[in-house]
């Protein structure tokens, strides 16, 4: 065996991480020690995901890929070792601590800083850049103190419009501050969309309540009579108080200790490679945001991973180049999709460009083709990006049919059906193609999701890439002949359609029974709950009856919403977000009582965080007591019924949009189904209620109401597909309780509404002949299920209070059942109390600890 070669990597970011990631997953013969030095006190960690700090991430929750890396023998991590000086004739790196390492090969991952132009008043307190846990973590302190000190909320500012911009005024809205991006181009994401798409991004962006400032160049900061922040003042003379300034105006390379080497050095900066990712050093390698290749410092992940893989290959004899850098990107800001791939711009001779807009929903879509409108070149999505990942790969290659199909809404027209060719990239942040999916199927063995994202890691980074991969996986198999198992788990050979079928006609009403007749073995954590959830949806029996409770998961074993720290959130039901005054202050005397955190929700409803265990029954009792029940936050099953305000009050209404929520919500309320459901209703065409976005939507007309169907939100969102047009009150019973029969009946486990409707033989229109044309004879069978359903509903929470037995599990000791967790620590956010981080525990100068309850009488 040669001896072992020496690595040193400089920086500990992203790409540092991939690069010693793949050199251990392929130097099997280790011939390679690598030694990384990071500057920050931390491992490597996803920059990308920096926002999620401000919801109540830990530090440690960001890091990058397996722990056990880090423990490898011919891995060695050193953190807080800023690299300070190389000697590349002596092969040395020296950091910050005066340690000197020796390498063989050098890798250079510095990364990139945050630029700031130089705009007077920059210096100021309240100033600053958005780059690492340590930049977020301080603007965090930095807006909770002024928040205190001001008696308000803290006015902020984001100078930039870009990617960063729109992360970083997300970020001071998740901490309570108001937020205007102040942008010196036309547009925001000016390098990624059009005029169009930044239109309608902007609109999206204000209605989530952020201001947005195009074509402003800010001039100075000004500070307020204590030196803090306090107004910009823009080159048009104009001004604008603020309490926090963000810079977000874009990167630079960090260069510096190649400089300082005597590297080549870019134009406009990084360190010069080829693309094998050599310097002009062939002992040093340059790879992510530092590195200048192919003339340019590119500022995106997926090309930096495609540069550490290059190097690790090269390293170990391969042949691999730098094939270009895939500049496309898919992110959710703000909670709304933006993606943008190819030649966005049209900038090839001939180019078509093919666009769709819809301002009211806040859509906004481009394709530029070729001139033949057959071969794709590039895109815009704006509001909807749900076809991103279909079209992405497709760059390059023909559509397949009409272009509109990948334009329209889905169910308007029936999208190409298009088999990417191998070469096709799928996941770009791994670079894995179409055709190293199949090998890794039909050639690996990977029969399954999970076993081809081990062997590819394709769809392990963003994700996004995650429906696409899983339709090769299927389209291969079937290709193989492979039969697509439907088994539920390894103890139930059927599907849940048919276990559902099974135990229906059977009449079995436990879990032992069921599996002594139809499976195998004890059960497992995937078909107990199933188990459960059919039976709740068959019999509507409580889902703590029998010997029920042990099939249940945490939340509908408690009834409750579990938390990260371990406590539960309580959500009474309030129908069509329509609350009395009494149960308004009701609800505030209980979360002031037992120091609960309180907010609304999406669905129109008031959630109350922090509840320990032994107090839920004390808090059901006073919402009982008052006339309300529980709202089913924690089950798969009927959640909310969205409403507008209707015709009630508002003067657009042309129905009574809240009266028929109610009537719906109180119909399906503790539906137990395959997934969650939720409904909405909007009493007119302009859509408050956002019903197209509902598994069921019901939309008011002059003559009555138009319903819609398989509608989701979550990470692949769906609009809801037109059923039927201008139908009577008593016919959207009827109609809505059959989908959702058939729905309950002949779902997959998990599994929501649209994929539901797209997996079901002849789509939509087979649905509709089911329950309009009753093409299977079984409605009248749908509509007694229903009946039986409403006529046998019970609340959970009062069944449970009335049942002695019962109570005796909500106990956190049993010795001193009223004692609070000691593990518990929570620290105060905008008035509000939640969950420390591990960090914050540290610092006990600033948790509150959990108190006993007083409760009032």
């Amino acid at each position: 065996m040669t001896d072992i070669q020496q690595i040193v990597v400089v920086g500990g970011g992203m790409v540092a991480h991939r690069f010693t990631e793949a050199m251990r997953a392929r130097d099997t013969d280790g011939r390679y020690a690598v030694t990384v030095l990071a500057e920050e006190p931390r491992a490597p960690y996803d920059r990308v995901a920096l926002t999620s700090y401000f919801t109540g991430k830990d530090p440690d929750d960001l890091a990058l890929g397996d722990p056990a890396l880090w423990d490898d023998d011919l891995v060695t991590l050193k953190r807080d070792a800023k690299a300070v000086q190389i000697d590349r004739e002596g092969r040395t790196v020296t950091d910050a601590h005066g340690v000197v390492h020796p390498y063989d090969h050098l890798v250079m991952a510095t990364g990139s800083y945050a630029w700031s132009p130089p705009v007077k008043g920059s210096d100021l307190p309240g100033v600053f850049v958005y780059r690492t846990i340590d930049d977020v973590a301080a603007l965090r302190i930095y807006v909770e103190r002024r928040r205190k000190e001001l008696g308000r909320a803290v006015r902020g500012a984001v100078i930039g419009g870009g990617l960063l911009g729109l992360e970083a005024a997300g970020a001071l809205q998740e901490l309570g501050a108001t937020s205007t991006v102040i942008q010196f181009a036309d547009r925001l994401m000016n390098l990624q969309v059009d005029e169009g798409g930044g239109q309608a991004l902007t609109r999206l962006i204000e209605n989530m309540g952020v201001k947005v400032r195009c074509n402003t160049a800010t001039e100075a900061i000004r500070p307020d009579k204590h030196g803090h922040v306090g107004s910009l003042k823009f080159a048009d003379n104009g001004e604008q108080l603020v309490d926090v300034v963000v810079f977000a105006t874009g990167v630079r390379p960090r260069d510096e200790l190649g400089r300082d080497a005597g590297l080549t050095i870019g134009e406009r900066g990084g360190i010069v490679v080829d693309d094998t990712c050599l310097t002009d050093d062939p002992a040093v390698s340059a790879i992510g945001e530092v590195a200048c290749i192919q003339g340019a410092c590119i500022g995106l992940i997926a090309p930096g991973n495609t540069m550490a893989e290059i190097a690790v290959d090269r390293l170990l004899g391969g042949e691999s180049t730098f094939p270009g850098a895939d500049t496309a990107a898919k992110l959710k800001l703000l909670g709304v999709d933006v993606a943008s791939f190819g030649d966005a711009f049209a900038t090839t001779p001939g180019a078509l460009e093919l666009t769709y807009a819809d301002p009211v929903a806040g859509v906004y879509k481009k394709l530029v083709v070729t001139d033949d409108a057959r071969t794709l070149l590039g895109g815009i999505l704006v509001g909807d990006a749900s076809a991103y990942a279909s079209l992405r790969p497709l760059v390059g290659s023909e559509l397949g049919g009409d272009p509109a199909g990948w334009l329209l809404p889905e169910g308007t027209v029936e999208r190409p059906n298009v088999e990417l060719p191998d070469e096709a990239g799928v996941c770009s942040c791994n670079n894995v193609t179409a055709g190293a999916i199949r090998h890794a199927v039909s050639e690996q063995g990977c029969h399954e999701l999970g076993e081809v994202k081990a062997c590819t890691k394709a769809g392990t980074s963003c994700g996004s890439c995650l429906p696409l991969v899983k339709k090769i996986v299927g389209t291969e198999l079937e290709k193989s002949g492979i039969e697509l198992s439907n088994a539920l788990c390894e103890h139930f050979d059927m599907s849940r359609a048919q276990l559902f079928n099974a135990i229906q006609v059977s009449e079995l009403r436990t879990f032992s029974e069921i599996v002594e007749r139809f499976g195998t073995g004890r059960g497992c954590d995937i078909c107990k709950p199933t188990v459960g959830s059919i039976l709740a949806s068959i019999y509507n029996e409580h889902v703590l009856a029998a010997d029920r409770a042990a099939l249940q998961d945490t939340n509908d074993r408690v009834m409750a919403n579990m938390q990260k720290d371990g406590t539960y959130s309580v959500v009474p039901r309030v129908p069509g977000g329509e609350i009395l005054p009494e149960h308004l202050i009701l609800i505030g005397q209980i979360a002031q009582d037992y120091g609960l955190y309180t907010k609304i929700t999406g669905g129109q409803r008031i959630d109350m965080f922090g509840a320990r265990l032994e107090q839920l029954p004390g808090i059901w009792q006073r919402l009982v007591d008052a006339g309300m029940e529980s709202g089913h936050a924690y089950g798969k099953s009927l959640r909310t019924v969205k409403s507008c305000v209707g015709s009630t009050w508002c003067r657009y209404g042309v129905q009574d949009s809240v009266g028929m929520a109610i009537a719906l919500e109180l119909r399906y309320r503790g539906l137990r189904s395959p997934h969650k459901l939720k409904l909405g209703v909007s009493g007119c065409a302009r859509e408050c209620a956002e019903a197209r976005g509902k598994d069921v939507g019901v939309i008011a007309t002059d003559k009555g109401w138009n319903i819609y169907v398989g509608g989701n939100g979550g990470f692949t969102p769906k609009h809801a597909q037109l059923l039927v047009e201008d139908v009577p009150d008593d016919m959207v019973f009827t109609l809505i309780d059959r989908y959702l029969m058939y729905y309950i009946r002949t779902a997959d486990r998990l599994q929501r509404t649209a994929p539901w409707q797209e997996d079901h033989e002849g789509g939509l229109e087979a649905i509709k002949a089911v329950i309009m044309d009753d093409s299977l004879g079984i409605c009248a069978d749908l509509d007694a299920h229903m009946a039986r359903h409403i006529d046998s509903y019970e609340d959970e929470w009062k069944a449970v209070l009335n049942d002695p037995e019962r109570l005796q599990q909500f106990t956190s000791f049993v010795n001193a059942p009223e004692e609070p967790d000691p593990s518990l620590a929570y620290v105060e956010q905008r008035g509000q109390r939640r969950p420390a981080t591990d960090a914050e525990r540290r610092d006990t100068a600033v948790l509150i600890a959990p108190t006993r309850l007083e409760v009032r009488s």
